[in-house]
């Protein structure tokens, strides 16, 4: 009786294959800066400032809307005189 002769089989090649990536760039630290106390001052100063006139800003549009919800509520009344 003759059986088959079967080809070897090696085991299949890995599907991925890992290759060496390249070392990831060193970053450079930022040099560093000196902030004396003048600067500081004027740091400080300047969001104070900067602040208060957003806080400005904020309480005159708050005012300009309840003036204008006033004049509107006037405005109606007097029309339906």
């Amino acid at each position: 009786m003759f059986l088959p002769k079967y080809p070897d089989s090696p085991t299949p090649p890995p599907a991925h294959t890992h290759t060496p990536t390249a070392p990831a760039p060193v970053r450079r630290s930022l040099p560093s800066v000196s902030i004396d106390q003048k600067t500081g001052v004027a740091l400080v100063v300047g969001g104070v400032v900067l602040t208060a006139l957003l806080a400005a800003v904020a309480v005159t549009a708050i005012s300009v809307a309840v003036a204008a919800v006033v004049l509107r509520s006037m405005l109606r009344d007097h029309h339906r005189r």
